[in-house]
């Protein structure tokens, strides 16, 4: 039996395995079943904690509900230093990704703040299939027109419309998840701005659809959102989750994520 947590930020849910000691063999069909809300747990993505070498507390890898690896994910990040920090005491945490390693500060038991770190912006950073303006790529689908994209580890694209209620994001969201643009596929986001200070996020996730959260995005829409001239450089943004409040910092072009943490179950399980 190998146990597990079941964890989520606003809702953004994840299924926590612990692979510090030994590996756990998990296949592409392991990590799928486990994924699946109807046959397994169910979750947006699957983590695994391996040993966090020189310089970082955990390693993180994150797995799509499709088995594919994604490269960052924000709201599993505060979750994973969560659990860290209750194991050793700690309230200055590294996650280790893909991605890079993620500084992290505990501000109590069930709220954490992530340096995400600076964003990418150059087209091929992204990356996209030739050379564009991220500020404004030439790609439309339906009533959504020319997003502004970067890189927060994963690709992202952010679409700025007067009402993101009004959008079919089930319809649109994999067509623009796999447009020709993103050779990686990226992750879609549908903005509003609310003020200067606030913004209301839907996402599409690449290889997981629509989420009630995801923290990279809020990160990516921050960023984009200021390159526009839309917002300031901090704001809270809303998600079908809940809220994030999302700085990026002028001093070195980080992007600080604030956001609650929480453990839904915790259980053990048979890998077939």
């Amino acid at each position: 039996m190998v146990a597990f947590r079941k964890m989520h930020g606003l809702g953004n849910d994840f299924v926590v395995l612990d692979e510090r000691a030994a590996p756990l063999g998990l296949t592409d069909a392991r990590s799928r079943l486990i994924a699946d809300r109807h046959f397994g747990i169910g979750c947006d993505q699957l983590i695994s904690l391996e040993p966090g070498g020189q310089g970082a507390d955990v390693f993180m890898r994150i797995r799509n509900p499709d088995a594919s690896e994604a490269q960052a994910c924000g709201n599993a990040t505060r979750c994973v230093a969560s659990l860290i920090a209750a194991e050793t005491g700690k309230t200055q945490v590294v996650v280790r990704t893909v991605a890079g390693d993620l500084p992290c500060t505990i501000l109590g038991p069930d709220r954490v703040v992530a340096d995400m770190g600076a964003p990418r912006l150059g087209w091929r950073d992204v990356p996209l299939a030739r050379e564009a303006d991220t500020l404004a790529l030439d790609i439309v689908e339906g009533p959504v027109a020319a997003p502004a994209a970067c890189s927060m580890g994963n690709p992202h694209a952010t679409f700025f419309v007067p009402d993101v209620a009004a959008l079919d994001v089930a319809t649109i969201g994999p067509r623009l998840e796999h447009h020709a643009a993103f050779p990686e596929r990226a992750n879609i986001g549908f903005a509003q701005v609310l003020a200067p200070d606030h913004l209301k996020l839907v996402m599409w996730e690449r290889g997981a659809g629509m989420t009630l959260a995801c923290g990279s995005g809020a990160c990516a829409t921050i960023v984009n959102a200021h390159r526009r001239g839309l917002t300031g450089r901090r704001a809270t943004i809303t998600m079908p989750g809940g809220d994030l409040v999302l700085e990026w910092r002028e001093s070195d072009g980080h992007v600080l994520m604030e956001g609650p943490v929480a453990t839904a179950f915790t259980g053990s399980l048979t890998l077939p």
